[in-house]
């Protein structure tokens, strides 16, 4: 896998720590995999506190998906960047059509673990290219979910993969995390996926950035609500509402949501 493919190990890590915890997520896919997978992390990688991060980062956008599920019946769902995550098994989709989406080498890993049915499809592709839609019914509306995805498109990047998007869906749901300015300039320095040998990121502070002419932002995320932070006690409660929640965190990370207009 190149570096950028091998940052999956991060979050899948984070998701099986807090899943062995009993924390934020019920994940025994993570759990599995990782311990029949788990890459050599090293340095912050492998910090609690940034399991913690990721652990709740994914039931968020769980939660996200839950709902739209819910406000649009037959929806398709991608989950582009898709990585390990077990998202496809945590949340029922069992009236809607779900795409895993990813590069041929991450999506030839997923399928030693997961098993395509009519409801669950894996498609193998690099989203900064159009065509890969071609693989997917136009369906009237998609969820997309972008996980730990953000950070590694530049924004020429995100408009164009918002229009290949727009101009194949009627209508069109998203919601992308991304890293700001500042902590893009700093991960040179101080970054969990440098120790996977990611060296290129990307940072905004404008939502706008993302917009297209079809793609409207419309509002920012809370990344860490306090109902998830409060499943910590006592010093890693602290510790973590200090460094990876609330307004500190807002600094360096956002979640943004974006819908076709």
């Amino acid at each position: 896998m190149n570096s950028v493919n091998k940052t999956l190990y991060i979050p899948l890590y984070g998701k099986a720590y807090v899943s062995r915890r009993g924390v934020f997520l019920d994940d025994k896919k993570a759990e599995q995999i990782w311990a029949a997978e788990g890459f050599e992390l090293k340095g912050k990688s492998k910090s609690k506190w940034l399991a913690y991060y990721m652990g709740v980062r994914a039931a968020v956008f769980d939660e996200w998906v839950r709902d739209q599920l819910s406000q649009n019946p037959g929806a398709v769902v991608l989950h582009i960047g898709c990585g390990m995550d077990s998202r496809a098994e945590r949340v029922d989709h069992a009236d809607n059509v779900w795409y895993d989406i990813d590069f041929p080498e991450v999506i030839e890993e997923r399928k030693r673990y997961y098993t395509e049915t009519d409801r669950y499809k894996m498609i193998c592709a690099d989203v900064r290219e159009g065509k890969w839609l071609s693989g997917i019914a136009q369906t009237a509306t998609a969820i997309v979910v972008m996980e730990g995805v953000g950070m590694y498109m530049g924004g020429e990047q995100m408009r164009k993969l918002a229009d290949d998007l727009s101009d194949h869906f009627e209508n069109l749901y998203m919601l992308v995390d991304s890293y700001s300015v500042f902590a893009a300039k700093m991960s040179k320095y101080k970054n969990p996926v440098n120790d996977v040998g990611v060296t290129e990121v990307y940072g905004i502070d404008n939502p706008e950035e993302f917009e297209t002419n079809k793609l409207r932002f419309v509002c920012e995320r809370e990344m860490t609500p306090q109902k998830y932070v409060n499943e910590l006690k006592g010093f890693e409660k602290c510790i973590f509402s200090k460094l990876y929640a609330g307004k500190f965190s807002q600094k360096l990370y956002r979640l943004f949501e974006y819908q076709k207009s």
